[in-house]
């Protein structure tokens, strides 16, 4: 924890890796009570016990297809994390020159706010619907629509006028979720990417502190293995781990690495009141 502070404390650049992990502690989580607050009729009637598993549930029906997942994206983007551990982490790097890259797309770097332009969200967004063909690189906000499904849906249905359809070529709308190789990535995703680029090009050479939060091995080449190589190319830099269970680095940056195993939000709380 000290190695960890100081590092902070001397980076001239924060990069931020956030995983799953970071929102499991800020309180979503997918299973157990959460789930059974808000999906225990879809736990009775279709049989899975988490929100995960009902993801990929086979819905019968578009109806009850968006009865699932306009009550997902609701509780997962349009209410606030449980407990504040996105405000935590703005209040430790908002003074700090910082840019954040995340797996995450639930947008609560945005809710605790971050600002916007110091954000690449790659692999999609909760609130954003696509055409599913898709026939054009566009995303299309969704909360109306959500909150219309969330409002009218009955017995794990939604009225079928709320069926959303790409308002160019007539087809289904889905989430703008990186799944397979249809997911749309609009001039919004492509600016993000280019200031996360820009970002890094400018700054490769300074003291830079490379701050994986609950990053697993899903996904690992957006932004474990490539915090380590820039981490190996840059002598000035450092590399942090924070992830419950999860906690490792390479032997070839061990000398310039920070691992923590525990809890995400209690290790930014003990810098927070550390700093105070």
């Amino acid at each position: 924890m000290n190695r960890l502070r100081e590092a902070l404390n001397a980076a001239d650049a924060v990069v931020i890796g956030a995983g799953a992990g970071l929102s499991t502690s800020a309180g979503f989580i997918y299973t157990g009570e959460r789930f059974q607050q808000y999906f225990s009729d879809f736990a009775d009637k279709y049989g899975f016990s988490d929100m995960y598993s009902g993801g990929f549930y086979p819905f019968s029906t578009q109806e009850e297809f968006w009865a699932y997942w306009s009550r997902y994206i609701f509780i997962n983007r349009y209410t606030d994390a449980p407990k504040p551990v996105y405000d935590d982490l703005l209040a430790l790097v908002r003074d700090k020159d910082y840019f954040v890259i995340t797996t995450n797309v639930d947008h609560c770097f945005q809710k605790a706010g971050f600002d916007k332009k110091r954000l690449f969200y790659t692999q999609g967004d909760y609130g954003l619907f696509q055409c599913s063909e898709p026939c054009r690189q566009e995303t299309f906000d969704n909360e109306d629509t959500i909150r219309q499904m969330m409002e009218q849906q009955k017995d794990m249905r939604i009225p079928s006028e709320l069926l959303p359809v790409c308002p160019h070529c007539g087809r289904p709308l889905t989430m703008n979720l990186r799944s397979d190789d249809k997911f749309v990535e609009d001039e919004g995703w492509h600016r993000a990417a280019e200031r996360y680029e820009n970002f890094l090009r400018t700054r490769k050479n300074g003291r830079i502190l490379f701050l994986e939060l609950g990053v697993g091995y899903n996904t690992p080449v957006i932004i474990k293995y490539p915090f380590w190589r820039m981490t190996a190319a840059n002598p000035r830099a450092t590399y942090a781990c924070v992830n419950y269970g999860e906690a490792v680095c390479p032997e070839e940056i061990a000398d310039r690495s920070i691992v923590v195993n525990a809890d995400i939000g209690e290790v930014l709380n003990a810098l927070l009141d550390e700093a105070d």
